[in-house]
């Protein structure tokens, strides 16, 4: 029983829950590494563009091993590779931790390694899960990928109790990812896999590589770089950038945004049946506009709570159901579209997240007063040391560091709406790009997944 899995030859809820555990592993490494992002900037006196460098080698190694990990699903197996991911996690967290005595090089190359592993755990699951159920694809996709702002919101809520109630370091903090990764490690360490949904139907290794040169593929993948920086792009500095604009614990905003997505995509299923997948795309990509543009301009708690919720039912089904239309519609392109579509959204996300830091550097600096900026400058480049050091003798009551740090925060302030402002400008071109495709699914007679048969390949 190939295509649903049985007893003999897999358990196919063990592996959906594994899945899932992978997930959260992926999202806390996310999660933790934005609340800690502004420690290690100063702990290795880095600027905010350094640190979306942090940021980009998380990212980047993901695109990196989805695309070479997915096509390779088959060959080497599911199993293999999400053993691979799990030591890729181990291995990473330590290294990270050790890396101050080792200086930022390490740094980098310890955040490039969790990136590996986390494309490594999407590479895996999104074709085990099409792979397992074939006939509710976009619902179970949804549901698996509920568990990423699920993560967002277990490593959120773990980095910032541990850092308010304990006063736990960064390195105790970041070191929690360790926790789920043993646990899906040994989830999945003796369980068989099955083959892939498209090499079971028969389709070549060739077919479903040329499924990439059709037309409606590559609309998808320009769709996929937009949801992606739109979801991805501000998740990155959310913490940052809430901090400067309304002065609270901005990982806290994104733990609720990421609650709002869990529970949501829980319920994909009827939702993408009444609107269809597409429809459901177009109503996230209005909100999604709505609320980045409006949080751009919310400097109190209340409004950006308000802004937030908007933004996070906005993006809540982009990631899981472009999976799923891509899954549905070419099932014969099988992993090697859904690693791509993967790596197409991470890739995007990845640039995403240096270019809105210099959104936010240079919208700073432009706040400044010509003084200010003579001392928070270095080399062309906003400092966050000098800036830190203002802001402490403002704190021990130094007059004149009490007016200039007040200055820097309403720079800061300007600097990170202005970031979000600019994002804004993609959910409008999907409105767009989506509603077209809506009303081209009408024009045939409604949007329908393409099933393959089993052992023919025939699928279209």
């Amino acid at each position: 029983m190939n295509a649903h899995g049985s007893s003999e030859t897999y358990h196919r809820q063990k592996l959906f829950v594994a899945s899932c555990i992978a997930l959260v592993t992926t999202a806390m490494a996310f999660s933790i590494r934005a609340d800690i992002l502004k420690e290690l900037g100063v702990a290795f006196d880095i600027s905010h563009e350094q640190q979306g460098i942090v940021n980009l080698m998380g990212i980047w190694g993901f695109p990196i091993a989805i695309l070479i990990v997915g096509p390779l699903c088959n060959i080497i197996g599911m199993g293999r590779l999400l053993k691979l991911a799990c030591i890729g996690h181990i291995l990473g967290v330590a290294f990270t931790i050790l890396s101050p005595q080792f200086g930022f090089p390490i740094l980098l190359a310890s955040t490039l390694l969790i990136g590996l592993a986390n494309g490594t755990v999407e590479a895996v699951i999104n074709p085990l899960a099409a792979t397992m159920y074939p006939e509710d694809k976009t619902h179970k996709l949804n549901v698996l990928h509920a568990w990423w702002p699920g993560g967002l919101v277990i490593g959120g809520l773990l980095t910032a109790a541990l850092a308010e109630l304990f006063q736990a370091g960064w390195q105790v903090r970041y070191g929690m990812i360790i926790i789920p990764a043993l646990i899906y490690g040994a989830m999945i360490w003796t369980e068989k896999f099955p083959p892939t949904e498209r090499a079971a139907s028969g389709v070549s290794t060739a077919d479903m590589f040329k499924e990439i040169l059709r037309p409606g593929v590559l609309l998808l993948m320009l769709c996929m770089c937009m949801t992606a920086i739109t979801e991805l792009g501000p998740d990155q500095w959310v913490g940052s950038v809430l901090t400067d604009t309304v002065g609270i614990r901005g990982i806290l905003f994104l733990v609720y945004t990421a609650g709002l997505m869990f529970v949501l995509r829980l319920f994909a299923g009827p939702l993408a049946r009444f609107f269809t997948p597409v429809g459901l795309l177009a109503i996230c990509a209005v909100l999604a506009a709505a609320g980045l543009y409006w949080l751009s301009y919310s400097f109190t708690a209340g409004a950006a709570f308000a802004a937030a919720t908007v933004f996070g039912i906005g993006k809540a089904y982009f990631w899981p159901t472009m999976l799923g239309i891509t899954s549905e519609r070419y099932p014969r392109g099988g992993e090697f579209l859904l690693a791509v579509m993967g790596a197409t959204g991470m890739i995007a996300a990845g640039v995403a997240g240096p270019t809105m830091g210099r959104i936010y550097d240079h919208h700073t600096i432009q706040h400044l007063t010509p003084e200010i900026r003579q001392v928070v400058v270095v080399d062309g480049k906003f400092s966050p040391e000098k800036s830190q050091e203002i802001i402490q003798r403002a704190e021990q009551g130094d007059a004149t560091a009490a007016e200039q740090a007040k200055v820097i925060k309403e720079a800061l302030r300007q600097g990170a709406a202005m970031t979000f402002r600019y994002v804004a400008i993609l959910p409008v071109i999907l409105v767009v790009l989506f509603g077209l495709q809506f009303l081209y699914y009408r024009s045939i007679g409604g949007y329908r997944a393409i099933q393959l048969e089993g052992g023919g390949g025939s699928g279209h």
